[in-house]
């Protein structure tokens, strides 16, 4: 399925989110292509493959193309091990909060230590709840992106 999507990105500075949680899944996914203009992204997510092109970002970071399809598990596994340098390791939890759900990414391995939350939007200037634990905004901030987690990891900083 290909869509615009819209979404920002915040640092997460408590874990209370845990506590309104509704769902927690483990995530390994790496990139088999981290081009500025394009990245191509596997991910499992449980017991689930899928294939994701992501394109080029707007100037603010909010919106880009995305594309994405589920695979098998045994294909999701085959393509991982094509993919570039790290390979990455986190737990995301999904928080409601009004008409929206918040991902909550707790990395793990090269990445431990860094929280990141997003939020998906219908457009750019739609307003949403903040909860307490969200911390400062990184939207844009490509060194966030997950694509660059795996080049150059949160303890490499």
């Amino acid at each position: 399925m290909s869509k615009l999507e819209v979404e920002r990105k915040f640092l997460v500075v408590s874990d209370a989110y845990r506590a309104a949680a509704t769902h927690k899944i483990r995530i390994i996914q790496g990139f088999l292509n981290t081009h500025p203009e394009r990245t191509v992204r596997v991910r499992i997510k449980g017991d689930q493959g899928y294939l994701t092109v992501k394109g080029k970002g707007n100037d603010s970071g909010t919106t880009r193309f995305e594309w994405e399809t589920e695979i098998a598990l045994s294909e999701a596994s085959d393509l991982i091990d094509l993919c570039e340098a790290t390979i990455l390791d986190k737990y995301r939890y999904e928080v409601p909060m009004g008409n929206h759900v918040y991902e909550i990414d707790e990395f793990m391995g090269e990445n431990t230590g860094l929280v990141v939350a997003e939020i998906e939007l219908q457009h750019e200037d739609e307003p949403f709840q903040r909860p307490d634990w969200l911390g400062e905004e990184v939207t844009g901030k490509t060194k966030y992106y997950n694509s660059q987690l795996s080049k150059v990891p949160f303890t490499a900083w």
